[in-house]
């Protein structure tokens, strides 16, 4: 299988010093999700830095409306895949809803969980103020951690769809309060999804751990997408999402050409027959 190869002065392997270190240097870091082996590599040969694997795989994988039917052993599976084939990139295994809400105790069982039979060198979960408690425990079990605040997928229920957050002052004062709580109880990283980017600035401003921006404006950290949105393999991708790629048509050409040449007995031809 060939792989993307770039010559840059990147460290060899991103891990969560580093990560601390670009922010001080103000370099840009890049996530992008992932879910197999064979696109873990291709992006690891491109060097993005980090690689998660997201609950998102019940949209995009599954074909669900929503990300609570992933479970654990979703995560582990397509966490497991990644792993091996990222050799620069941090991989952070995305914990589901159910895997981290019932206890610290819970959590922490769950999160070691995604670091020995999934290979993951890092989680994230969803939240801010409470789940601070969380995050310190699965940290003490030396397991680091990425949190997630403003548009938290999860809390679907509660906040009534995928809506922006912090734009109201009680909003901000809130989503700020998540994201200081969050690096309070030692988190390396926070994602902040979903907010006005001035929003997005103020917390970049406010924390001394790196910040990856979806949907929060461009001075965040570092930003993240979801693949198949950056890759056109969806119907319909988020207003704040670019797609650099169109492989669903691709694919979709490719796959009409096949069975025009199967229907037509010209595939296989002599070149790709045995004799």
């Amino acid at each position: 299988m060939s792989t993307v190869t770039l010559k840059s002065s990147r460290e060899h392997r991103v891990t969560v010093p580093s990560l601390a270190r670009r922010k001080l240097r103000g370099d840009k870091l890049t996530m992008l999700t992932a879910y197999d082996f064979t696109f873990a590599q291709i992006f690891d040969g491109a060097e993005i830095d980090l690689l998660l694997v997201g609950d998102s795989l019940g949209n995009v994988i599954q074909g669900q409306d929503t990300t609570l039917p992933v479970t654990l052993d979703d995560i582990v599976y397509h966490t497991r895949a990644v792993a091996r084939g990222a050799q620069r990139a941090l991989v952070i295994a995305d914990m589901p809803f159910g895997s981290y809400q019932i206890s610290p105790e819970d959590a922490v069982r769950n999160a070691i969980r995604c670091i020995k039979d999934g290979g993951a060198q890092a989680v994230k979960l969803e939240g801010g103020v409470h789940v601070a408690e969380t995050i310190a425990r699965i940290i003490a079990a030396d397991i680091p951690v990425m949190g997630h605040v403003g548009l938290t997928p999860q809390s679907i229920h509660r906040m009534g769809g995928h809506r922006v957050q912090g734009r109201n002052e009680d909003g901000r004062q809130r989503v700020l309060a998540d994201a200081r709580a969050v690096e309070a109880a030692g988190a390396f990283a926070l994602v902040i999804e979903g907010v006005p980017a001035d929003l997005g600035r103020e917390i970049t401003q406010s924390v001394g751990i790196p910040t990856i921006g979806i949907g929060a404006g461009v001075d965040c950290d570092g930003q993240v997408l979801v693949m198949h949105d950056l890759l056109g393999l969806t119907n319909w991708s988020p207003s704040f999402a670019k797609q650099y790629a169109n492989l669903g048509s691709l694919a979709a050409q490719a796959a009409r050409s096949f069975a025009e040449e199967v229907g037509n007995a010209k595939f296989p031809d002599d070149e790709h027959s045995y004799r």
